[in-house]
């Protein structure tokens, strides 16, 4: 039968119409093991099988959702770092919340894990899906991770609203941090876009299309040119001639050492003396016999046993306790179980035993206390209910204590208001302070020597116009050493601490440079960046355009455009891997190298052999 054509078989023959018999000795296809692709398509888009993956463009779909994995992954990183950067006030947030639930936890440790935990997960997934655009494979996000993204966004989202709407003026934290980390963040930032630069130029290389060669080399210049001229927003009172740095910020123990002992209690003051402080700030309320003791919350349920010695009064406000109650409460244990600094387990046997039997503390203990060791005192006071017998006269109670006390009157700050005049005429010689930011001249005729604001409450520029007034500026709550250098740096004259053990280690500011010296490593750093990516973008392309050459001079056009197909269809690139196959067997051409396609730049992993005269028998076809 003349032009009958047999199936494939198995070491079958081929027959030529002059006779002539050829065998293939090798399948036309050879698949190779490729464990890191199958990885990564894998745990990206559960595409672990070779057929699963493909070559072809990002559909719009998915591209979108790479969009919103890019949005995710930058909104949690601002809300990474300032969780981050607010460890200087978790107490202050942990406090903020008893007040609102009425029981005390350390809120800010599962905020920060599960922070931690959806930032690495969302970074894991930007790592895939770069790596999948790396190596010319379609995105598509399995529906999985997709959920896990949208749940990671909307409570990301939430947790945003939720800071802006309840604690909005922690997001100062954000820019204060930046004046001590902006070189180094630049820094960091310049080394990520020039690793980003490969992959920028490895698509730039691939890519046959010059209109998208021309966005995304503009896009990335843009990007690029900002971050260089970064350095001209970056502010920080630590760029300075060091001659010019302020004396060492005064650190007053606020509440005396509450990470070492319990708060307010004689054993905290003790220890914050043994810190070198130079005073304490302290928060005042008057019992129900009129003596004043120290106590920051409205009731006594956080600090002291009273839901166990008082329990149907435990709701009570702590100004409705005479003294003789208040010396029948434990002041220490809360400190042993609650542990809010998570330091007590770093406490001797000694300093153990001691927290655990401390007592409620009176104002004039601390202020004699105070007489004996030479140190200040910031009082901060907080008025009786209406229904309490001192509510008209708490300042005349208070200000009694003081001039009993035997203290200097040059080393009481003084904040309350009320009858300030008044408090002037009895005790010319105390500090008039104030806790709210007013004017120079509005602070002048108040006769105010004196401030004491949260940290974010004054600039640099501001600290400076206060001192060249003549008007003191204590800031609180400063725990962190970089916070410490910052504000050392801008002139504060003292600041208040709830870590003075911490501050203590502080000598010197973490860093200062002069504007000469900045501006150097700034411009080193651009250029070595800019060297770097031009090395990268020149490297890229010179295997491209060698390899293109070579191809050349070694393949017909279809084997030309087979190796250039790695962003076409899966259609197109099986069609001409079709005609080259038989391109080649049709022309006899017998060298394996030649027919190899595109093997070496590890598109599809084909391995195909020559069809040579009968020698080696391994798949025959019969034709009549």
């Amino acid at each position: 039968m003349n032009g009958v054509v047999g199936f494939p078989v198995p070491h079958g023959l081929l027959v030529g119409s002059d006779g002539r018999s050829m065998v293939k000795h090798q399948p036309l296809q050879v698949y190779e093991r490729q464990l890191c692709l199958s990885c990564l398509t894998g745990i990206y888009g559960c595409r672990w099988k070779r057929y699963q993956r493909s070559h072809d463009d990002t559909t719009k779909w998915e591209r979108m959702w790479f969009l919103i994995l890019s949005c995710t992954f930058f909104l949690l990183l601002v809300w990474f770092y300032f969780w981050w950067e607010a460890h200087n006030d978790y107490n202050e947030f942990n406090w903020f919340l008893y007040n609102r639930s009425g029981d005390w936890s350390d809120g800010s440790v599962p905020i920060l894990t599960a922070t931690a935990a959806g930032f690495t997960y969302i970074v894991f997934l930007m790592v895939l899906a770069l790596c999948h655009v790396a190596v010319g494979q379609q995105l598509n996000l399995h529906w999985l991770h997709k959920i896990g993204v949208t749940a990671v966004l909307v409570t990301t989202v939430i947790a945003v609203m939720s800071v802006e709407q309840l604690w909005r003026e922690e997001w100062d934290i954000v820019l204060i941090s930046l004046q001590a980390k902006g070189p180094f963040l630049h820094i960091g930032a310049l080394a990520v876009m020039t690793v980003l630069a490969w992959l920028v130029a490895g698509q730039f290389a691939r890519s046959e299309k010059t209109g998208f060669q021309a966005v995304l080399l503009l896009v990335y210049a843009c990007a690029l040119l900002a971050l260089y001229l970064v350095p001209l927003a970056i502010t920080s009172p630590c760029l300075m001639e060091r001659s010019s740095l302020s004396p060492r910020p005064e650190v007053i123990g606020r509440r005396g050492a509450p990470m070492l002992a319990p708060e307010n209690t004689l054993m905290s003051f003790r220890k914050a003396l043994q810190q070198k402080v130079r005073g304490w700030e302290v928060d005042v309320t008057i019992s129900l016999d009129g003596v004043p003791f120290l106590m920051r919350d409205r009731t006594l349920r956080r600090t002291t046993n009273v839901e166990w010695v008082f329990p149907e009064r435990q709701f009570e406000d702590a100004a409705m306790f005479n003294w003789t109650d208040l010396q029948a409460l434990n002041a220490g244990q809360w400190f042993l179980k609650d542990d809010p600094f998570w330091t007590a387990h770093q406490l001797s046997q000694k300093d153990l035993a001691q927290a655990d039997n401390q007592s409620v503390c009176s104002l004039r203990e601390l202020l004699q206390l105070a007489a004996r060791n030479n140190r200040s005192v910031l009082l901060t006071l907080r008025r009786p209910p209406e229904e309490h017998p001192f509510h008209d006269g708490w300042i005349n109670a208070t200000l009694d204590t003081v001039l009993q006390s035997g203290i200097q009157q040059e080393l009481v700050m003084w904040t309350p208001h009320t009858d300030r005049q008044l408090v002037r005429r009895m005790a010319p010689g105390l500090q008039q302070t104030s806790a709210v930011k007013a004017s120079v001249e509005a602070l002048r005729q108040e006769g105010i020597v004196k401030l004491s604001l949260r940290y974010n409450q004054a600039s640099p520029r501001e600290i400076r116009a206060f001192s060249a007034s003549n008007i003191s500026l204590n800031l609180f709550t400063v725990n962190e050493p970089w916070l410490f250098s910052v504000l050392w740096c801008s002139g504060v004259p003292s600041v208040s601490s709830d870590a003075p053990h911490i501050l203590k280690k502080v000598p010197y500011p973490i860093w200062l440079m002069t504007p000469d010296e900045y501006c150097l490593v700034w411009i080193t750093s651009d250029l070595v960046s800019f060297s770097l990516i031009i090395g990268i973008f020149v490297l890229q392309n010179y295997h491209m355009i060698r390899w293109r050459l070579g191809s050349i001079r070694s393949y017909n056009p279809e084997q030309i455009m087979l190796s250039a197909a790695v962003r076409r269809s899966s259609r197109d690139v099986n069609i001409m891997k079709e005609k080259l196959i038989f391109s080649e067997i049709n022309n006899g051409v017998g060298s394996a190298e030649e027919l190899s396609l595109c093997g070496d730049h590890g598109y599809d992993g084909y391995a195909n052999e020559a069809i040579t005269p009968f020698d080696q028998p391994s798949l025959k076809m019969h034709v009549h």
